[in-house]
């Protein structure tokens, strides 16, 4: 079960040209493509004649020509054009989605268009900002559920076993985690007071000893997360932010789109090639435990699990969800 009345990213802005691309949100089929001027279009991936998906098209101008029966659709979903048929029914159209482009990604509204608010997508400002540098790596496709990448980057904890040879530290589990709820936002917070940094945070920040460490991480319902994390000592500190907004593509399979910011080493090719290649493995570390649990669930529907303390912040994110979905 998807909330339908939220934005989801369908695609890095780069993915998309004038080359139909065909992508599956939500279990709905949708194709993608931009207009002469640059304008992004996602429309139902399907031909209301005998449903060939749009895909397998061609563009002309602006319009999607279907290529079974040569059906031509405009980027509102009506058909124009019927070859050997001088009218063109009424119902003869396909669902075309509002869409926005921002922070380089292409964020499509999967429910009822007039309910489309762009003010519900994140503002996650920082992609935007000359102050920050943005890493944008390509998605990662991950078969499981995207509610479990939700639980995986609400549980710092697993950064001490999962990535302990890159962002993670036994020191982890000293410190205690605080969880607060909002209207529409669960907040966890952490604080690793004079310990060394991990591995990764140490070779981007230079530290030579122990330094305060924080890991914040703020998750708005369905499916958008930010990891505020970072280190300092007495002479420097370094500040990033994880920008997670996984797409649900069935109820077994998710289009991970995620990203990095950061305030130090702006024009630095050295400390881009860590965040392009080192942070980016870091995230590919999660893949083989997401999806084996999504195994094992599937396995053993009904087994039973035991809820920990460090469960707090998930399970109050599921709750959140499952209370939109009641309203959706």
């Amino acid at each position: 079960m998807f909330l339908r009345g939220s934005w989801y990213v369908a695609a890095r802005a780069a993915e998309v040209t004038r080359q139909p691309l065909a992508r599956l949100l939500l279990n709905e089929p949708v194709v993608l493509y931009r207009c002469e001027d640059g304008a992004a279009v996602a429309l139902e991936d399907r031909c209301c004649h005998r449903h060939l998906p749009l895909s397998m098209g061609r563009l002309e101008g602006d319009q999607l020509r279907c290529g079974y029966h040569g059906l031509r659709f405009a980027p509102d979903g009506r058909c124009t054009e019927i070859p050997g048929q001088a009218s063109v029914p009424p119902q003869a159209r396909v669902r075309a989605y509002p869409l926005i482009e921002r922070y380089q990604w292409l964020w499509i509204w999967m429910g009822a268009p007039e309910r489309a608010d762009a003010a519900l997508i994140p503002n996650w400002w920082w992609a935007d900002h000359r102050e920050w540098a943005y890493t944008q790596p390509e998605q990662i496709y991950v078969k499981c559920n995207y509610q479990l990448i939700a639980d995986n980057v609400l549980d710092v904890t697993h950064l001490a076993y999962v990535h302990s040879s890159s962002i993670g530290a036994s020191s982890i589990t000293e410190f205690p985690a605080t969880v607060e709820r909002e209207e529409r936002l669960v907040r966890l917070t952490r604080w690793i007071r004079d310990r060394a940094p991990p591995p990764l945070y140490k070779r981007a920040g230079g530290f030579p000893d122990n330094v305060d460490r924080w890991q914040i991480v703020e998750h708005v319902p369905p499916c958008y997360s930010v990891n505020f994390a970072g280190c300092q000592d007495a002479t420097r500190r370094i500040d990033l932010m994880a920008l997670s907004a996984p797409t649900p593509e069935t109820e077994r399979s998710t289009h991970y789109f995620y990203g990095f910011v950061r305030n130090f080493g702006l024009a630095d090719a050295a400390m881009e090639a860590i965040f392009a290649g080192d942070m980016v493995r870091v995230f590919h570390e999660d893949i083989p435990v997401l999806e084996a649990q999504q195994r094992m669930r599937e396995l053993k529907p009904d087994a039973p699990s035991v809820d920990l303390k460090v469960d707090a912040a998930p399970l109050a994110a599921r709750r959140m969800l499952q209370a939109m979905l009641e309203r959706d």
